[in-house]
């Protein structure tokens, strides 16, 4: 039986015509993508409106592909894939952007997972690669690839995001880009692998050891440092993304995963770990990842990544296909935790309405949300906002540009604004 909406249901929640989100949860909502359905009769008793509708087509009357050793995306998906922002002279050196609008659900499969490498992806051969835990330890340790696949290993379904993601919220003029080559330095997936805190354990820790400093074995040798509380705590060697083996770019055949810490400290090709009793005051904690206040002090070691959220549709270069009910949807993230609420609105901020979480919201990991949009062909401007369960809520643009200034280039969590103009061609604005 088909479910109606009451009048209740159409009335709006919120300025700029946002619906209550209950009008998710019901069976019959029509929303502007179900206008595409064609009636398949043109009337009860008459024959289909579109004979060839019926009619088998060609691939319902031949063999199919043979097996394959490795699925891959069909050929028809070809233009989902990540943007890559390179150095010329250093093609190793870059960046590319998984392509948040472009996908759904909460899991970034591992070849759209985004990618920052200072000098290219390391060949390694597993079998010589070793990872050595030193320093201020009862007992130095070394480990093969082979002996850590023997360990008892636990799986964090989380999200890494680089701290340089959305840095050109920065600007003085909004970017006109996809949502996913702005944002998208960040994904999630299921990480498996060793607790560190097991390694550790084994290596006999110093007292004096408060930080450790993890090193990957790219040409660069890039190495931070962390708090010995954080790998105790959660941090594992991780062995596996989403089920399979690590990928070479992603980190192959050793990562450090540190939940809901910024995605520097979650050093990819992991080789080393050196206990000490201070940050090392590596390159990637002093002259990166640091912001010059306007207070003129430096904030540093900026590790938990504050609660954030965008709409991923509509966002910026999508179009409206006229005055309709709409679904928004996003994502929202949190280090901190789980997100407690999303809330979205269509006026630019004036009024606000929560919107509907899907399941599962899970800490420290990506959360799918959706609201009801019905869009009466006017100007609009559509933000959402995030409140973690620590009570953390995303800041205006304004406000974090006050709080900050304009010297840094790292750890932007403003909420993003959506502007839809009368022909319904959507772009990035500050509002």
């Amino acid at each position: 039986m088909r479910e109606t909406f009451s009048t209740d249901d159409l009335q709006p929640a919120a300025g700029g015509g946002l619906l209550h989100r209950r009008v998710l949860l019901k069976a019959g909502l029509i929303l502007a993508s179900a206008g595409a359905a064609q009636p398949a009769l043109a009337a009860a008793g008459k024959k289909p409106a579109v004979e060839s509708d019926l009619a088998h087509p060609s691939w319902t009357r031949e063999p199919g592909q043979p097996f394959t050793n490795y699925g891959l995306p069909s050929k028809h998906e070809a233009a989902v894939m990540r943007s890559v922002g390179a150095n010329h002279d250093v093609p190793g050196n870059g960046v590319s952007w998984t392509p948040l609008e472009s996908l759904e659900g909460i899991l970034t499969p591992a070849g759209l997972h985004f990618e920052r490498h200072h000098n290219g992806v390391p060949a390694i051969d597993p079998a010589q690669h070793r990872l050595v835990i030193h320093g201020l330890v009862k007992q130095p340790l070394m480990f093969t690839v082979e002996s850590l696949l023997r360990y008892p290993m636990t799986s964090h379904l989380i999200f890494v995001e680089c701290g340089g993601n959305s840095n050109a919220g920065w600007h003085q003029e909004p970017i006109q880009r996809p949502v996913g080559s702005f944002h998208g330095l960040v994904s999630c997936s299921e990480w498996t692998g060793v607790p560190l805190s097991i390694l550790l354990d084994e290596a006999g820790l110093d007292p004096k050891a408060l930080w450790a400093v993890a090193e990957g074995a790219d040409a660069m040798l890039m190495n931070v440092s962390i708090p010995v509380e954080k790998l105790m705590k959660d941090c594992i060697v991780a062995l596996y993304q989403n089920g399979e083996r690590i990928r070479p770019e992603n980190g192959y055949p050793l990562r450090l995963i540190a939940p809901g810490w910024e995605g520097v400290l979650n050093v990819k090709w992991l080789r080393r770990i050196q206990l000490t009793d201070q940050p090392v005051m590596a390159r990637n904690e002093t002259a990166k990842y640091t912001e010059l206040l306007p207070s003129g002090r430096s904030r540093m070691f900026t590790f938990v990544v504050d609660a954030k959220s965008l709409l991923t549709s509509p966002s910026c270069g999508q179009s409206l296909s006229g005055p309709s009910v709409y679904e928004l949807k996003g994502l929202a993230w949190s280090g901190r935790g789980r997100i407690a609420m999303v809330e979205v609105s269509a006026d630019g901020g004036a009024s606000w309405t929560r919107a509907q979480l899907q399941d599962p919201v899970l800490p420290r990991c990506f959360t799918r949300f959706r609201a009801a949009w019905k869009w009466d062909g006017q100007p609009a401007v559509l933000k959402s906002r995030a409140t973690d369960e620590t009570g953390y809520v995303q800041p205006e643009r304004a406000a974090l540009v006050a709080e900050r200034g304009r010297h840094g280039y790292f750890h932007y969590n403003a909420i993003v604004s959506w502007g839809v103009d009368a022909e319904g061609k959507v772009s990035h604005v500050y509002a």
